[in-house]
């Protein structure tokens, strides 16, 4: 037994010793990155993705402690290499001045990659400058995205910390197989366009056991994801976990297969909302499970807008082409700041079918809160307070 049990070992160290002798290591700092916060290191980060998506055997770009500036920055894909570790122990840190990178879209962006992984490490996109003038009312860019994947695939992002980004923390567009775990992002509550997580057209996304606190949604879907897969969510401050908008363009890819399981909101405008223009199009939305969540002190704890229309632009008189079906409500628990704590204002062109709402009991100052429905039909089961209005 115990022969086997040190040749079994010797075995393994062998295996260990081997595959890390054949991963290529690229250290940001020895190619000249400086962990001062104040050195631009964007070529050092640049020359180490250049390396390792080069490279012919596994590769990972390692970066140390400290604080690295870097400004916005493309890492491309047709890479020889489909399994790149990124492994982040320090803090990369945007300009502190947004106009340098609030026009470029993203900051950080993968574009045609294929099995990248990021662990760790701390995102500081300095936004709230760009929020402050934002909020003045004066002539500001746009924003950065902080982190963004678009046409990729096999994508791992475990553990990274995002704070008060510009716009967007992460967007995931375009891609397949996309697991996020362990994230914390971070934002003022009123800090305009922060949505913590957005997908879209994408499948095989999995999204577990994160916090986010931000000004708008905790985690926002686009239209044409499919697959998706939410769970162990703290969410607040931030808008909520919110399907949409959706509509806004004309001819537009569905959502479906959609769970959301096992997630917690604390002081959010919306718990579990789904958006869509009030204007034509082709785009829907069926096959959503919503289960088990608490709502704390949540403004609109389950809603459905079918006659999104923020400003009254491009789109007042008409009404959604969005089809909504087959979404179901089960295990939902917990208070409402407002009194009308289950809204479905659904289209009337295309009004919501398929809802179910399953063991819901939601309370507005200590009594049964109320519902309020148009244009929607579905069953209720088992206990459903406020009392079904399908």
């Amino acid at each position: 037994m115990v022969k086997s049990m040190s040749l079994l070992l010797s075995l393994l160290f062998i295996v260990f010793c081997h595959s890390s002798a054949n991963t290529a290591v690229y250290d940001v700092v020895k190619l000249g990155a400086k962990p001062d916060g104040r050195t631009d290191s964007t070529r050092s980060f640049l020359s180490a993705w250049g390396g390792a998506c080069a490279s012919i055997t596994p590769a990972m770009i390692y970066v140390p402690k400290g604080r690295f500036l870097l400004k916005s920055a493309t890492f491309a894909g047709n890479c020889k290499n489909s399994d790149i570790t990124i492994r982040i122990d320090g803090t990369l840190v945007a300009p502190s001045d947004y106009r340098v990178i609030g026009n470029a879209g993203n900051w950080l962006l993968f574009e045609g990659v294929t099995g990248v992984s990021i662990y760790g490490g701390i995102l500081d996109g300095q936004g709230s400058g760009l929020w402050a003038c934002k909020a003045a009312g004066n002539s500001c860019p746009s924003g950065a995205t902080s982190l963004g994947f678009t046409r990729s695939k096999n994508i791992v992002i475990n553990g990274l910390t995002s704070l008060n980004s510009q716009m967007f923390h992460v967007v995931i567009n375009g891609c397949q197989n996309v697991n996020i775990r362990g994230v914390k992002i971070t934002a003022s509550g009123n800090s305009p366009n922060t949505d913590g997580i957005h997908v879209q057209l994408s499948t095989g996304v999995t999204i577990m056991n994160s916090g986010i606190k931000t000004g708008d949604d905790c985690i926002s879907v686009g239209p044409g994801t499919k697959n998706l897969w939410i769970e162990q969510i703290a969410c607040g401050p931030g808008h909520g976990i919110s399907i949409g908008s959706l509509g806004k363009e004309t001819q537009e890819p569905g959502v479906q297969n959609v769970t959301v399981k096992t997630v917690v909101f604390t002081g959010t405008q919306n718990g579990l909302r789904i958006k869509a223009w009030g204007r034509p199009s082709t785009g829907f939305v069926t096959g959503v499970l919503f289960q088990h969540a608490v709502m704390n002190n949540v403004q609109n704890p389950i809603v459905i807008d079918q006659n999104y229309c923020p400003r009254n632009e491009g789109c007042p008189g008409q009404v959604s082409g969005v089809q909504i079906s087959q979404v179901t409500y089960q295990d939902i628990h917990g208070t409402s700041a407002t009194e009308v704590a289950v809204k479905f204002d659904c289209s009337p062109k295309h009004p919501c079918r398929g809802i179910r709402l399953e063991d819901v009991k939601l309370t507005y100052q200590n009594k049964p809160a109320e519902s309020s429905c148009a244009n929607a039909g579905g069953t209720a089961y088992g206990f459903v307070e406020p009392t079904s209005c399908l």
